[in-house]
């Protein structure tokens, strides 16, 4: 448990010290993605965002768990 906490807190330092390029890149604007606006209502649903981060956390988990 302490390996993990230790390696999500170094992720998070990592993240927030990338936000600045992290910010450019068009997660939620992949095509696939789902958004509907009219007048009065937006709807924004990003299924390829979803199904692209969960295929990379599922490949390093994997592999983090394999070793």
């Amino acid at each position: 448990m302490q390996r993990f906490l230790v390696a999500l807190g170094a992720l998070l330092i990592a993240v927030g010290l990338a936000w600045p390029w992290l910010g450019k890149l068009p997660w939620g604007r992949l095509p696939g993605d789902i958004s509907i606006e009219r007048e009065g209502f937006s709807f924004h649903f990003p299924l390829m965002t979803s199904l692209l981060v969960s295929l990379v956390l599922s490949l390093l988990l994997w592999w983090f768990w394999r070793k």
